[in-house]
């Protein structure tokens, strides 16, 4: 899943509605927390992989700008990826060094990154997809690294809960990033889109409610980057980031 703001309005490095998963491609999960009149009734499995039916990707398969950011300066371990969409943060994050694995609630769209990251010549044990419910994944151990980019649903997903479970899966000395909009894109047209009130980073971080002994919050702020509309307009698009790190000492609790 995935709905994100990209680069271009049919996604890439930061793909936003035009369509967006977190998994499905980077779908803003983030509306299953909010007002959603207007939004279509549907089950969020249905949802998205009719998003990925079509015989075109979703996205660009480049790699979400903040995630390259963060994750280019953090050292190399075990990377689990919410919403991968069709893959193209978890093929970054192996292509530099990382064992990573992506999670989507479609199918389809993770048929798409598996096949994505053979054709990169990743080997099967760097790069790994698993088409799951995100919100009772199971069998998850524990990673240096938890992201997730844009993780947006205009169908109702628990986004925070499934949030707060994935904390509980980074290691001491591990970090949480969590890349969401931080307002519509210029070029949105529903109404739905136009009036929906993404929350701040701030929010974003109290919703979390990580352990204050447990985590230091670093990051907690809205980044502006270039985008292109879907008639070539230029536009500047907001995101909201939080990254936590969990104390080298920290004691991991149930997930």
């Amino acid at each position: 899943m995935q709905e994100r703001a990209n680069d271009t309005a049919t996604g890439g490095p930061e793909d936003t509605p035009p369509n967006d998963a977190g998994q499905a491609g980077n779908d803003d999960h983030g509306h299953a927390d909010g007002n959603q009149a207007g939004w279509p009734e549907i089950a969020p499995v249905d949802y998205w992989e009719d998003r990925y039916s079509g015989s075109g990707p979703v996205w660009s398969g480049r790699v979400n700008r903040v995630l390259a950011d963060i994750a280019g300066a953090l050292p190399p371990g075990r990377a689990l990826d919410l919403g991968c969409g069709e893959g193209g943060d978890v093929i970054w994050l192996a292509q530099h060094g990382w064992t990573a694995t992506g999670l989507d609630i479609s199918p389809t769209a993770i048929a798409r990154a598996a096949e994505a990251a053979r054709e990169a010549g990743i080997p099967g044990n760097r790069a790994q997809f698993l088409a799951t419910d995100l919100s009772e994944p199971g069998g998850l151990g524990d990673y240096d690294l938890v992201t997730a980019s844009f993780l947006h649903s205009p169908v109702g997903l628990p986004r925070t809960e499934i949030l707060r479970r994935a904390a509980g899966h980074v290691a001491p000395g591990g970090h949480l990033l969590v890349t969401s909009h931080a307002a519509a894109p210029p070029w949105a047209s529903a109404l739905h889109e136009k009036e929906h009130r993404f929350p701040t980073p701030r929010e974003e971080a109290e919703a979390l409610a990580l352990d204050e002994r447990e985590w230091q919050v670093l990051v907690c702020e809205v980044r502006q980057r270039l985008a292109t509309g879907p008639d070539g307009e230029p536009a500047t698009l907001s995101d909201g980031v939080v990254l936590a790190r969990r104390y080298p000492d920290a004691t991991r609790g149930d997930a």
